[in-house]
């Protein structure tokens, strides 16, 4: 096939295939010897290595080496292609592309850039086919490389310049969004480990460090289960599917607060011998067996629904729900097993354990005021994940039916 499945329009012309030894000079670099310091003390010019490399735009790396040290080796020009050829199987194929001038380590090779191949263009095709380094990697030789030779060898399918360009600019856009989302992740991410360590009061403490406008007093140190009207847990269903019409939800189901069921059993089961652990709208499931501590609230969104015996089943609480959920999913479990480490050797808490947590409180007032804080938090970070999510199918799918 000689044209991709989807195109801009006005673009009808079939793609060429060349070899990228036939398209650009290529070149690897060296590692100066370490054991010259002068070769990176006080170093000012950018030294990449495989290391460095994150499949898009370099913008930063680790390492500068000095002038002397530079001697030997080529300064390759911003929009240079890089590829690594050595390092394993995970290594082998990663690339990158040069927003600055740079040396580089003997593991990666440089196409320098040409006017008849655009670069971003050129670095996304190479992403889509980065598994062809590793099958050449894999049948030429012992060691997981690949050569200079083979770089020059591989045969990549392109466009006119101006269509190349088109390509080019739509992935870069993409890419922009992507980092744009990431970056706005992270830093709600960030903003919640800081408001979870400073909106609820340290061991020893009876007020935090950070409070909500209008809300003042001393936090009260309760037991769970005098504010809870039922703590139980679920059973191991039988009739594990994905064909039957009740979700089963499983510890590995509960991520970032949300429940993401996978397996069904049948409504004959869900009724039966798994009556007791039948969830309901607001109960709020807690991990108490291998991974423990990971919380969500049941919503109608996935009844009806039952759960295992890894998850505890809380319900009837004299609590804000999502204030409560935060707690769980907090300090609270970390420091029960700081002080009992035998549950850390073996990770499960007993219903009558749960029952026993200490947890510090407000008023109920505050309690809702923190509760709709967190939630919004987390709205946002769920928020961004999805976007980021789709994205990502958006473009997979897009360097799939855009090249060749």
């Amino acid at each position: 096939m000689s044209i991709p499945k989807m195109r801009f329009y006005g673009y009808d012309s079939p793609w060429k295939v060349s070899k990228l030894g036939e398209l650009f000079e290529i070149y690897s670099g060296n590692t100066p010897s370490r054991s010259d310091r002068n070769n990176y003390d006080n170093g000012t010019i950018p030294w990449i290595k495989t290391t460095d490399l994150n499949n898009s735009l370099i913008y930063v790396n680790e390492e500068k080496i000095s002038d002397h040290g530079a001697k030997k080796l080529k300064t390759l020009p911003k929009n240079t292609i890089l590829i690594a050829m050595y390092g394993g199987f995970n290594q082998i194929g990663r690339t990158g592309l040069l927003t600055y001038p740079a040396t580089i380590n003997q593991a990666l090779a440089s196409l320098l850039p040409v006017k008849e191949i655009n670069s971003y263009f050129l670095l996304n095709y190479l992403n889509l086919r980065k598994d062809s380094w590793r099958n050449v990697a894999a049948s030429s030789r012992k060691d997981p490389n690949i050569t200079k030779n083979d770089v020059e060898k591989f045969k990549i399918s392109f466009p006119s310049l101006e269509e190349q360009s088109a390509i080019g600019s739509l992935f870069r856009l993409l890419d922009d969004l992507l980092a744009s989302y990431k970056d706005n992740l992270a830093n709600y991410q960030s903003l919640k480990a800081s408001m979870l360590s400073k909106m609820f009061p340290k061991s020893g403490h009876t007020v935090p460090e950070i409070r909500l406008d209008g809300f003042e007093g001393e936090w009260d140190l309760i037991k769970l289960g005098d504010f809870c009207d039922l703590i139980t847990k679920g059973t191991t269903g039988k009739s594990q599917s994905e064909q039957g019409m009740v979700n089963f939800v499983k510890v590995e189901n509960l991520k970032d607060n949300e429940i993401y069921p996978i397996v069904k059993i049948s409504e004959e089961e869900h009724f039966g011998s798994l009556k007791r652990s039948i969830l309901y709208e607001g109960d709020i499931l807690f991990s108490i067996a291998g991974t423990l501590g990971r919380t969500a609230i049941v919503k109608n969104n996935i009844l009806p629904a039952n759960t295992n015996q890894a998850l505890a089943i809380i319900r009837g609480y004299k609590l804000d729900a999502y204030f409560l959920l935060v707690v769980l999913s907090g300090e609270v479990v970390k420091d029960y097993i700081r002080k009992n480490p035998t549950v850390g050797a073996q990770p499960n808490l007993s219903l009558e354990q749960v029952s026993s947590l200490k947890i510090k409180i407000p008023s109920l007032d505050e309690q809702q005021a923190i509760g709709t804080y967190f939630s919004n938090l987390d709205n946002l970070i769920n928020s961004h994940q999805e976007k980021i999510f789709q994205l990502e199918t958006l473009k997979k799918k897009l360097l799939q039916d855009m090249f060749i």
